[in-house]
């Protein structure tokens, strides 16, 4: 009987026990929130440490289209299961863009579960809408021409061709002193289209504009934020005294270029380099001197010269006498000692009287004859060297 109390006592507090570790409550993931931009969304919330101590804890994330929230039959898709992370990236979920949703994470902890956190989202709506891609601006003639390329989505699709077709831009633009340091256009123009190339006219010339677009839809009141701010300075007719003030430095080089030149050919064709004194001595010597002298337009135009007489030098063979013979005396009387070819007796036949320069050289060349002598032959006769007549 005891045993049967005991037994009716004791069951119903061991499946109390059981039921109370499989079902116990773990504090929920908070500030679950969204960050999307464009067709990025991604499932972020906070996580006290704390609760569990020491315990590993894990999230696991799902949705499902809201539609089917009304079927008896829920089923829910995981897209990050037992994760460590306090985020949960739904980018590559293929959520429609026009659709609804429901999003919800729980924590886990061994057998321990928390309370499921939910979030209804819809892309179209609650997505934020980014800036332009990129934004290009140029100067052309004293205009700015703006290139906007429309937001991208995760596959690097036009989101105004896919998503948004009613996508529009507004463009702010000013000049560069009318910007703050927080980047806050003071005096603003702005300019609304849904075009991608814009051209800004009626600009100051040599004036430097900023500007910057975002992105706009009208359906959901949706605005993304600027784009980066771009400054560029307008273009124009370039006034006269910047011309000339340009000009100048060209000029100055020119003729820098010019003058060098022109020192550069006249040393090299028409040197101005002097001689040296020792130089001008030699060269510059007496007058009648026979030595070279530099003539220069500033010297003398007389020259002294003496009257040159041009003799032809006459070379005569050699006349070897024979040997006189034994025991006979050769008569030498009636011949002149320097010549017997040459006299100036009457009734010898006088031929002329030879220059007094022509017979100096002779009577040097009769001398050299007699000097030679015939080594056991005989002895050469003496003849003039030069046939030197006026």
């Amino acid at each position: 009987m005891n045993s049967i109390f005991m037994f009716v006592l004791v069951t119903p507090l061991a499946i109390l026990v059981c039921i109370c570790e499989v079902f116990a409550i773990l504090p929920s993931p908070q500030n679950v929130t969204l960050q999307t931009l464009n067709t990025q969304y991604i499932l972020r919330w906070d996580w006290d440490k704390q609760a569990t101590g020491n315990e590993t804890v894990t999230f696991t994330a799902q949705y499902i289209p809201k539609y089917k929230l009304t079927k008896k039959k829920k089923t829910w898709m995981s897209v990050c299961n037992r994760t460590l992370d306090t985020q949960c990236d739904f980018t590559s979920s293929d959520l429609h863009y026009q659709g609804i949703y429901v999003l919800q994470v729980q924590a886990n902890c061994g057998r321990e579960h928390s309370e499921w956190v939910s979030r209804e989202f819809c892309p179209e709506k609650d997505a934020e809408l980014g800036p332009p891609s990129k934004v290009e601006v140029t100067a052309v003639k004293g205009l700015l021409r703006i290139w906007i390329s429309d937001p991208l989505t995760s596959s690097n699709t036009s989101m105004k061709d896919t998503l948004v077709p009613d996508l529009y831009y507004l463009i702010q633009f000013g000049k560069q002193s009318g910007w703050s340091s927080q980047n806050v256009l003071l005096d603003r123009n702005v300019l609304k289209t849904s075009t991608n190339e814009v051209t800004l006219s009626e600009l100051k010339a040599w004036t430097t504009y900023c500007v910057r677009v975002r992105s706009h839809d009208d359906f959901w009141n949706r605005t993304s934020d600027f784009s980066p701010t771009q400054c560029l300075k307008t273009t124009g007719v370039m006034p006269l005294w910047l011309i000339l003030l340009l000009l100048c430095p060209v000029g100055v080089l020119l003729s820098y270029a010019t003058f060098r030149t022109f020192r550069a050919v006249k040393s090299t064709f028409f040197p101005s380099a002097q001689l040296p004194a020792s130089m001008y001595e030699y060269f510059w010597d007496s007058p009648c001197s026979d030595q070279p002298r530099l003539l220069t337009p500033e010297s003398e135009t007389e020259v002294c010269f003496e009257k040159l007489h041009v003799c032809p030098r006459v070379v005569l063979p050699e006349i070897h006498a024979p040997p006189d013979p034994p025991g006979l005396e050769v008569d030498t009387s009636g011949h002149s000692g320097d010549s017997g070819m040459y006299s100036t007796e009457e009734g010898s036949g006088q031929l002329g009287v030879p220059s007094p320069v022509c017979s100096a050289q002779a009577s040097q060349q009769g001398k050299m004859a007699d000097v030679r002598t015939d080594s056991g032959i005989g002895r050469m006769g003496t003849v003039p060297a030069y046939d030197c007549w006026h």
